[in-house]
């Protein structure tokens, strides 16, 4: 990983998925991201569950993220779909 990530960034599970949030905050010695997921929140995210940093993406390591992560990023687009 050579890109520095950057508060703004967005955050992905996979390079050409669906972006389910965007970095709010990235800690002063790295070793975490505060990033915001859709419709549910803010979540502290660590910095060894970043499996690649580029153009202006955060692509996660979705096994790597604790299970509340996990279930905010599978909901995160929930309120988007009519019946939800």
């Amino acid at each position: 990983m050579n890109e520095q990530i950057k508060v703004g960034y967005q955050t992905y599970v996979y390079d050409g998925g669906e972006e389910f949030g965007a970095v709010r905050e990235v800690a002063p010695d790295g070793s975490q991201l505060l990033v915001y997921i859709e419709n549910a929140g803010e979540f502290v995210v660590p910095h060894d569950a970043v499996k690649s940093v580029h153009s202006g993406k955060v692509i996660l390591d979705y096994a790597r993220l604790n299970r509340r992560v996990q279930k905010a990023i599978d909901l995160a687009h929930d309120a988007e779909k009519p019946g939800t």
